[in-house]
């Protein structure tokens, strides 16, 4: 049986040689400061810098190492069994402005590739989502019918060219695919030339509000300013409109599989759960197939491996599986409503913007979103602001999303303070970590391949929700917010800014392996 590589790598991020980029050292000045180098920052300092801004970006690790070098990079409007649950909450008007905010950013993406002459195998394909259950069958009727209603080009169809028997399917064309990290070097240097300054290693810590706000890194530099963007997946300011408790995160995973088959073509998404997602990539000369899924709330899964199992037990019964050569993971961000936010980060904060909440359809609602921006900051008119607007409510569905989603923060919060630990870090073999007791208090723990010890607090530095290990990718994991640290205690995802406190020299209490 083929192996799973012992670390996720993106095969995105593998495969491209990036730049690197110095870190900010003293205080600057700009019309605008973007936080976070994904795909939405990247578009907008393009487009900014392309408009005579003075643009700084500034990203807290490496450039596109983020949620955007973690993606399975589909360039669709077709983002599941949608537009008929958006007709029914928000009406025709808006399901179809969704409809065209995302068939227009994937128009972007391709004439910009085109114009700048950008290498990305960008190829058209058509967008299936599928089933193999008759319990789905009328979801993709309903589904089709809202095609209908919204005027979106696609049909049902019952034949796929994946090797698998499926009960319906309903297709979306003017879909495409192509090399997101390629795409999005060659466009950051495009900014480059333009004027703009990339900081990496830079974290934003917190803004200073008023006419010129000031962006603080967490060592003390000031970037004064004319607008601040937040970019940065989870809003770094989350105080600001209370996003940590308007949203919830969710984590998926991917395998990059060579198989000794020719792929048919398409790209595809199951309409069942556990949701299974495939598509080609191309390796050079040779095809990659990448299968995604098996998601869920982050933190709140008890051996996130299974999951990578899982899609290659998909791959192995569906291909004729050579190597898997890549795993890895994302998270996204998932708004009360299902639509993105993107706009004004808080009533009254006509200076600083934000965008987050892409549902795992980052690339077409990210680039929507850094247009949208684009434009609020260059005092533009844009058709999708109300839209996107991130200070809007809508009773159904947002107040049944928000009562149900602090009710699990609530109830993982009690969960986390009542876990009652037995092991003991004495217990951990290499390469394994858990949580363990310590002098008789929850501790975190993982033994590397070398045997030595890495001890953290698992207390999050968020909000005070207890963390678990994710053997997956080796990390610590907030099952309330989202926020992921790594082995060591560094933060991987926010919204938590500040790290986990490290254990050292405790006197511990030894046991053998369980």
């Amino acid at each position: 049986m083929n192996q799973l590589p012992q670390f996720p790598q993106s095969y995105w991020t593998s495969s491209v040689r990036l730049p690197e980029y110095p870190r900010l050292t003293k205080d600057t000045d700009a019309d605008v400061v973007i936080v976070g180098a994904g795909i939405t920052g990247i578009t907008a300092g393009y487009l900014l810098s392309r408009a005579g801004k003075r643009t700084v970006i500034l990203e807290a690790g490496r450039v596109l190492h983020g949620t955007t070098g973690h993606t399975t990079a589909k360039m669709t409007a077709q983002h599941g069994l949608i537009y008929d649950e958006f007709i029914r909450h928000f009406g025709e008007e808006k399901a179809r402005l969704y409809y065209e905010a995302n068939r227009d950013a994937i128009d972007f993406i391709r004439e910009t590739a085109a114009r700048e002459n950008i290498a990305c195998d960008l190829s058209d394909e058509a967008s299936y989502v599928y089933t193999e259950s008759d319990s789905s069958v009328d979801k993709l009727e309903n589904e089709r019918r809202a095609y209908e209603k919204l005027g979106i080009e696609g049909e049902p169809t019952d034949r796929v060219s994946l090797p698998i028997s499926v009960r319906g399917a309903l297709v979306m064309h003017g879909a495409a695919r192509f090399h997101p990290v390629a795409y999005l070097t060659a466009l950051i240097q495009k900014a480059a030339e333009s004027g703009a300054q990339i900081y990496e290693h830079t974290t934003a810590m917190k803004i200073e509000e008023g006419n010129s706000p000031v962006v603080v890194t967490e060592t003390g530099v000031r970037i004064r300013c004319g607008h601040v963007i937040c970019a940065s997946h989870f809003p770094f300011p989350d105080w600001k409109g209370f996003y940590f408790a308007r949203m919830h995160s969710e984590r998926s995973y991917v395998l990059g599989v060579r198989i000794a088959q020719k792929y048919g073509g398409g790209m595809y998404l199951s309409a069942d759960k556990p949701k299974r997602s495939v598509r080609v990539a191309q390796d050079g000369e040779e095809p990659l197939i990448l299968i995604g899924g098996d998601g869920h709330k982050t933190g709140q899964s008890d051996c996130t491996i299974r999951h990578y199992e899982a899609l290659r037990s998909f791959a192995e019964s569906t291909f004729k599986v050579k190597e898997i050569a890549y795993r890895w993971s994302a998270q996204d961000l998932v708004t009360l409503d299902k639509m993105p936010y993107a706009g004004k980060i808080a009533p009254g904060s006509d200076r600083v913007l934000v965008a987050t909440g892409y549902r795992k359809w980052g690339m077409s609602n990210g680039t929507a979103a850094a247009r949208l921006l684009a434009r609020l900051v260059l005092e533009q008119e844009d058709r999708y602001r109300e839209l996107f607007d991130p200070n809007r409510l809508h009773a159904d569905p947002d107040i049944k999303s928000f009562v149900v989603d602090n009710a699990d923060v609530a109830r993982q919060w009690i969960a986390g303070k009542m876990d009652i630990v037995y092991r003991t870090p004495g217990s951990l073999i290499p390469g394994e970590g858990a949580t363990v007791r310590i002098n008789g208090k929850r501790a975190g723990a993982y033994r590397d391949a070398e045997g030595n010890l890495h001890l953290v607090d698992t207390t999050c530095t968020h909000m005070g929700c207890e963390t678990n290990w994710n053997d997956g990718d080796r990390t610590w994991d907030c099952p309330c917010h989202g926020s992921r640290f790594s082995y060591t205690g560094e933060v991987v995802e926010g919204p938590a800014k500040e790290p986990l406190a490290r254990l050292e020299n405790p006197v511990i209490e030894t046991g053998s392996p369980t």
